[in-house]
């Protein structure tokens, strides 16, 4: 693996994490109205694409580190959902 295939799965380690301390919130409290729906349908979209874009570079870091954001933003958004009555 090359350098520059490493640092790209750092950078999307770390962007595909930040998520989780707002996910690790909405879990423990059990309530999502500070998160914007908007926000993480845009999100998803642009992973979405990322994901289509590191297929089609044959990017396995984009492809991975996208996937594990897409499914973090996924999450969120089923959270949103059923943490609604709660707000």
């Amino acid at each position: 693996m090359e350098l520059i295939d490493i640092i790209g799965f750092i950078a999307g380690i770390c962007t595909a994490t930040s998520l989780l301390p707002q996910l690790i919130t909405t879990l423990k409290q059990k309530k999502a109205q500070e998160v914007s729906l908007f926000m993480f349908i845009v999100l998803l979209m642009g992973n979405a694409l990322w994901i289509w874009f590191g297929v089609a570079k044959s990017e396995l870091p984009i492809i991975l580190t996208n996937s594990f954001s897409l499914l973090l933003n996924i999450i969120m958004l089923v959270l949103k959902y059923k943490y609604k009555d709660n707000e």
